[in-house]
């Protein structure tokens, strides 16, 4: 993955504050349980819902039932944003990630993410990948479930608390 430009936007930023280094950017996303996806309905209406991601070598990825919502938008608009973060104003790091959501359909990366999705919950989320799908290891005959890369094209950081600052990491 390129390292981004980053830049600390003193617009939005007290004025003792500094950049959030693009390290502790990716720390929020690798330790993060719980994503916010946001799509765009076909009619234009935003639709925003909590998802599981995960953030692996400079990527996000998410999973999504193939009936849901933000699948049936992901056909006509790609494009997403990802957030996660603190619920507090005055700790804590929130993060935004802006890019485009692309299909992953090959069985041995499905594999490979599908160990991932198994440990990174307590387990609660096991998956076989098969046919370009996620498959619910529990019972095979569940509809089956998309996979989607996120490669960031901007990642925004917003700082909590003493020195808050809003960050922009570009790629």
């Amino acid at each position: 993955m390129t390292t981004p430009v980053t830049k600390l936007d003193p617009r939005y930023s007290d004025s003792d504050a500094t950049a959030t280094g693009w390290d502790e950017t990716c720390r929020v996303l690798e330790q993060a349980q719980v994503f916010w996806i946001s799509t765009v309905r076909s009619d234009g209406r935003p639709h925003v819902t909590p998802c599981a991601a995960v953030w692996r070598d400079g990527t996000l990825y998410f999973d999504t039932g193939i009936t849901q919502q933000k699948a049936i938008n992901l056909r006509s608009n790609p494009q997403v944003i990802l957030t996660t973060g603190c619920n507090h104003w005055d700790r804590g790091l929130d993060v935004v990630v802006e890019g485009e959501a692309v299909r992953i359909n090959d069985d041995d990366q499905l594999r490979q993410l599908a160990e991932v999705w198994a440990t990174r919950w307590d387990g609660t989320f096991q998956f076989v990948a098969r046919d370009g799908y996620f498959r619910h290891a529990q019972d095979e005959d569940l509809p089956p479930v998309l996979v989607f890369s996120v490669k960031p094209t901007q990642v925004l950081a917003f700082g909590r608390g003493a020195r808050g600052g809003h960050t922009t990491h570009r790629f």
